[in-house]
């Protein structure tokens, strides 16, 4: 066990020891002292991921990490009250005139995993679902960005005090370490390879987790479909970071629509979006080499011209050859995969046999060919004519199904995430069901007659 992820747990498991949850009114002011810091320190926050990024726009950090971190602070704040308050449950005629609720409590202390694509926003949304619910967090924040890992350790030992929050920086070996330690539940945002290990790592103490797992997130266009809109808002979803967000668009299944006109609109779509090409770079000289290897051999066709940084991302569109890595592997970057597919069914047929997506994109003025695909595939998300926005929408439950995750968070499905939702019964002295006591005679098998009838 590394001695700085275990410290960190053992302050936090004090406390939590000593004091219990988090009342409302402390996670309101919480919450406050947190916006307050993302707010203030916004600038180092898109400066610290520019450099770890080696570019990426003050604009697309202050959009896509702290604009959506204040939003979900903003949310969950004023209704904390809300949803921590007790749900009465009906008790059924054998136990009335009992009372039966359910009350929302906090679990204790949550250990949060967090990935270097997005590294302020992913690090602390979980934490502000976890904190409205009044647990206590241990952050271990990805490697990869280690300038922003150091930035968040100042901002939440600033605007949370190190009761409250403990932020862990280190390699893979304070990872793993992490991953051991008997938290309350364990939340992890990667790839599906390193979900399975963490999940037979916590499994060690029987640990609840939330996976938010990648995927291979299809997009839909049919013959109905507004090809310039179209273009637009594949083009903004996969531009976004350069591609490397989960649930960037990531092949293309095209119905009835000559590639070469769908080639042309992207191509439009790239110069009224990114005139000077994408505003962020490739994120490490690892993530690039993997990028070069999936395209190997491919016939790419560039979309527009290389964009800024150190690592300068280029959106290219790459037709899928069946077996190919395209075919099957998670691109997470500015390459667009695309198929020509028979029909709508078709379509349908190759998302249901790959690997469940973290979101299936449609493009169609078609009510029942919405339904078809809403009944026909599986996903933690279906976005209709557009794309990547469900992730923005705070009221919304935000997670995967099979090889994507599973459990949800932002917004209230959050706070029931990392809450321990208790029964409470106060019986009654008298009660139908007391007559079902022993002995057990004629009366008792005539009442449970009446009971099944």
């Amino acid at each position: 066990m590394t001695s700085a992820a275990a410290a960190a747990y053992e302050v936090l498991r004090m406390a939590d020891r000593r004091d219990g949850g988090l009342p409302i009114a402390t996670r309101k002011g919480l919450l406050t002292n947190l916006e307050r810091a993302t707010l203030e320190a916004r600038v180092s926050i898109a400066a610290a991921i520019d450099a770890d990024f080696g570019g990426r726009a003050r604009e697309e950090t202050l959009i896509a990490e702290v604009l959506v971190t204040v939003r979900a602070i903003r949310n969950a704040r004023p209704r904390l009250a809300r949803w921590a308050k007790p749900r009465r449950v009906a008790v059924g005629l054998p136990f009335w005139p009992g009372r039966a609720w359910e009350v929302s409590q906090p679990l204790g202390v949550v250990g949060v995993l967090s990935p270097w694509n997005y590294p302020f926003q992913l690090a602390v949304l979980p934490l502000v679902s976890a904190l409205s619910a009044g647990n206590r967090v241990a952050l271990k924040p990805s490697e990869a960005t280690p300038r922003t890992a150091a930035l968040l350790a100042d901002l939440l030992n600033e605007a949370l005090g190190p009761e409250i929050a403990q932020v862990v920086t280190g390699g893979p070996d304070v990872a793993e370490a992490f991953t051991r330690l008997p938290f309350d539940h364990l939340f992890f945002t990667g790839s599906t390879g390193t979900g399975c290990r963490i999940m037979a790592a916590a499994a060690q103490n029987l640990t609840p987790m939330t996976l938010e797992l990648g995927g291979k997130c299809p997009v839909l266009v049919l013959p109905d479909a507004d090809l310039g809109e179209v273009a637009r808002a594949i083009v903004a979803g996969k531009g976004l970071n350069a591609g490397q967000t989960c649930i960037a668009p990531d092949t293309v299944l095209l119905v009835g629509i000559a590639r070469e006109t769908f080639t042309a609109a992207l191509q439009e779509a790239v110069r009224r979006l990114y005139p000077d090409g994408l505003v962020t770079g490739i994120a490490s000289d690892g993530q690039r080499a993997r990028l070069d290897a999936l395209v190997a051999g491919e016939r790419i066709e560039a979309l527009g011209q290389a964009g800024c940084g150190t690592r300068p991302a280029e959106l290219v569109l790459a037709p899928v050859r069946p077996g190919s890595p395209l075919s099957c592997e998670e691109i997470f970057g500015p390459v667009l995969a695309l198929e020509t597919v028979a029909d709508l069914g078709d379509a349908i047929s190759r998302i249901r046999t790959r690997p469940t997506p973290l979101a299936v994109y449609l493009f169609t003025r078609d009510r029942a060919a919405e339904r078809a695909v809403l009944d026909g595939t599986r996903a933690g998300a279906l976005v209709v004519n557009g794309t990547v926005t469900q992730a923005a929408i705070d009221g919304l439950p935000f997670g995967g199904v099979g090889a994507s995750g599973f459990g949800r968070y932002h917004g209230r499905a959050g706070f029931d995430t990392f809450s321990n939702r208790r029964a409470v019964v106060r019986q009654s002295r008298f009660a139908l069901s007391r007559l079902l006591d022993p002995p057990y005679t004629t009366r008792t098998r005539s009442l449970i007659e009446r009971l099944l009838r």
